[in-house]
């Protein structure tokens, strides 16, 4: 039989095989593995699993929760192997997740944040280009639903106009996947590469879509300032506000623009998850269904097709 510290890299090899990056426990579970070794224990027990996720003290208990889930999985796969192994039950540190309220874009709200890229200042010839690139980054955003370093990550290769497809490589699970595009976003798509070409014409530049101006690819963090300058300008968030709307909303907002048409259509949307989830880049249509709650429009379009029901009762 391997010995522990075998068994743990065999088991991320295997993770990471199947496309999952595993940044926090490729690094907590063969100090996970040193800790027992410390303890003289020849197998994985409850005890001593809870012991070493509750390190260090000062963190908040989500942090504990996370670390021993990752040593929950490896403990089932290790039980395969040793019969000895004990695996720490769900709930064993439980903690309540507190996702960051997401907020509904209303198209209004992106045709003005669109519009004020568009009208961003540009000094400099080679500033020129940077309104059309945020107003095609922000766009594609909007209503593709990507994440935002998926949409930096892309390669003029991963773009075909007349398949109206993108290809979205390496995403957060490693995964690739394509996304269809209407053909209005194509047009969008289309009108700015050709800019961009024109812009770039005889200067290097790198071979990312979204560019800044210096030909590399964009900062996330200058991303962010613009976004929220941007936010600021049009009222979305107050001069001095921290916290407001965000990029990633926007992602929200396609996710339940989808389900709200499905329900619209008379389909379910519950059903339809899997494709909404494989659309997004889901791993687990666990992680698509939060997008059912929460939602206003939702809300009211299950309320009008129930009404509709006792209506057409006799």
């Amino acid at each position: 039989m391997n010995t522990l510290r075998q068994a743990v890299g065999e088991y991320l090899a295997l993770r990471r095989g199947l496309g999952f990056k595993l940044r926090e426990a490729g690094k907590g579970l063969p100090e996970f593995v040193t800790f027992l070794e410390r303890h003289h224990a020849p197998y994985i027990t409850q005890a001593l699993a809870v012991t070493w996720a509750q390190q260090p003290s000062d963190v908040q208990p989500a942090y504990w929760a996370r670390r021993l889930s990752f040593v929950r999985g490896f403990a089932r796969y290790r039980s395969a192997t040793d019969p000895r192994t004990q695996i720490p039950p769900p709930g064993l540190l439980p903690f309540r997740a507190k996702r960051a309220r997401p907020y509904l874009y209303s198209e209004q709200e992106i045709g003005r944040l669109l519009q004020a890229a568009l009208q961003m200042p540009s000094r400099y010839e080679r500033g020129q280009l940077r309104p059309w690139v945020y107003y095609c980054l922000f766009g594609l955003l909007s209503v593709a639903g990507l994440r935002l370093g998926e949409a930096r990550n892309l390669e003029l290769q991963d773009v075909d106009l007349k398949a109206a497809v993108l290809t979205i490589r390496g995403a957060k699970f490693g995964k690739t996947r394509l996304v269809p595009l209407h053909a209005s976003t194509c047009a969008v798509l289309a009108d700015y590469l050709a800019r961009r070409q024109r812009h770039w014409a005889g200067r290097a530049v790198s071979a990312y879509v979204f560019v800044s101006s210096r030909g590399n690819r964009l900062d996330a963090a200058e991303i962010h300032r613009t976004f929220y300058a941007l936010s600021r300008q049009i009222g979305l968030r107050g001069p001095a506000d921290r916290r407001g709307p965000r990029l990633h909303d926007l992602r929200h907002r396609f996710a339940t623009y989808s389900l709200v048409q499905w329900y619209r259509c008379g389909q379910d949307p519950e059903k339809r998850l899997p494709l909404l989830s494989t659309y997004l880049g889901h791993v687990h249509v666990a992680d698509t269904q939060w997008y059912l709650e929460g939602c206003p429009e939702l809300m009211r379009e299950a309320m009008r097709r129930l009404q509709q029901r006792w209506e057409a009762r006799p």
